[in-house]
């Protein structure tokens, strides 16, 4: 009796270990996963590099040219060390300077609009890579995820939805319409739906890496605030915002920092939230969690000036949010457009040109009556109240 107890349960382990392995693989190499939130990614970091790039175009060359205070050579030096490197250090000619801030600022709206998303995506990656390696110290640190999320969309299918991409697409699906498809040979069947297989694991592997980089970046930065003593004592927040170096609005900061209990409870919610948030994922408490860190972040935006890191990490975050709540915020906003234009008059539609018919014979019809009738039959009133017109 033990022994067929011991046989029954491990072939109910086994069972449940395999379906386990099954729905894993069928999740990995199934679908697509969180399509539009990679496109949400996309649009959000090109859209964020973009305005961060046009943002700091008069001081370009301070930051990253030839007349940055952190020179060529001691990027190259600093390159030696890490085995970094950026196509900005080709050349210390001004003039490659800007050509290649020119294709940087192209690339990334390029990516932003989806535009061959595939190619476009890995120049991106490269313009990022460049600019950060070029002078890592120069900027505020914000750019450090910008950097790793760039390299991530590279693994994903990031162009497949609210794209040029996609649109093109579409379009070219529309006009072959219900033509049927070329047969081809059993070799390049296989051939296709290996490559549909592997495309598909490695958007969903980026995802899954994206989705982890996010979680232990909040993870560690909530165990890291744990272990200091000003934020164990509620005074951390205090303190940054009494901080010089980051008070863009002196006097809002100093209005924050008067109410101290406040201040002392944010202090300890933000540790709360960052330690728990990658264990509230699979539940619907994450909703109000991300909230509430959408909150903290416009919070550091606003008091300490760091509206790059604070876009990257509330973009970062969209990641969370399934497929269906972005199908739903895009019905809702073309249902908003169509009420928004229905006080509007539709446009005329263009006069079309009617040839007039025959006016003898037995089939001949009336050329101005709503209905066509036959010539020698009894005809409808208009709707204007006119009599209509008789053939002659």
């Amino acid at each position: 009796m033990r022994s067929d107890a011991r046989g029954t349960t491990s072939t109910v382990a086994h069972r449940w270990l395999a379906d386990r392995v099954t729905a894993v693989w069928d999740l990995v190499t199934g679908r697509p996963v969180s399509l539009y939130a990679a496109s949400v990614l996309r649009i959000g970091y090109g859209l964020l590099y973009l305005v961060f790039l046009l943002r700091e175009f008069p001081h370009r060359n301070e930051i990253w040219g030839p007349g940055s205070p952190w020179t060529p050579a001691l990027a190259q030096q600093l390159f030696e060390q890490t085995g970094w490197n950026s196509i900005l250090s080709l050349s210390d000619s001004r003039a490659y300077f800007e050509l290649c801030y020119g294709l940087a600022l192209l690339a990334s709206a390029l990516f932003t609009l989806g535009w061959r998303t595939r190619a476009v995506s890995v120049l991106f990656a490269v313009v990022v890579a460049s600019f950060h390696g070029r002078a890592i110290f120069m900027t505020d640190g914000g750019d450090n995820l910008v950097l790793l999320m760039a390299l991530y969309l590279v693994l994903t299918g990031c162009g497949r939805r609210w794209s040029l991409d996609a649109r093109r697409i579409r379009r070219k699906a529309q006009r072959k319409g219900s033509a049927p498809a070329p047969r081809s040979s059993p070799t390049v069947r296989q051939l296709h739906d290996a490559r549909t297989t592997l495309v598909t694991v490695v958007h969903n592997c980026g995802m899954f890496v994206i989705a982890a980089q996010v979680c232990f970046l909040y993870g560690s930065a909530g165990l890291y605030k744990v272990q200091g003593a000003s934020w164990g004592g509620g005074t951390a927040l205090h303190y940054a915002l009494n901080l010089e170096l980051f008070r863009p609005w002196p006097a809002l900061s100093q209005f924050v920092a008067e109410y101290t209990l406040l201040v002392a409870v944010a202090g300890y919610l933000t540790v709360l939230l960052q330690v728990a948030f990658p264990f509230v994922l699979f539940g619907r408490l994450k909703y109000p969690v991300l909230t509430l860190l959408l909150g903290m972040h416009v919070g550091i935006a606003l008091l300490m000036g760091l509206p790059l890191f604070s876009g990257a990490m509330i973009i970062a975050d969209a990641v969370f949010l399934p497929d269906r709540f972005y199908v739903s915020v895009s019905r809702l906003c073309r249902r908003a457009a169509r009420r928004s234009d229905g006080g509007r008059p539709a446009p005329a539609p263009p006069a079309e040109r009617r040839t007039v018919p025959a006016q003898s014979g037995p089939g001949a019809f009336d050329s101005t009556s709503s209905a066509a009738v036959p010539a020698g039959g009894r005809q409808r009133s208009e709707p204007s109240g006119q009599p209509p017109t008789r053939p002659c």
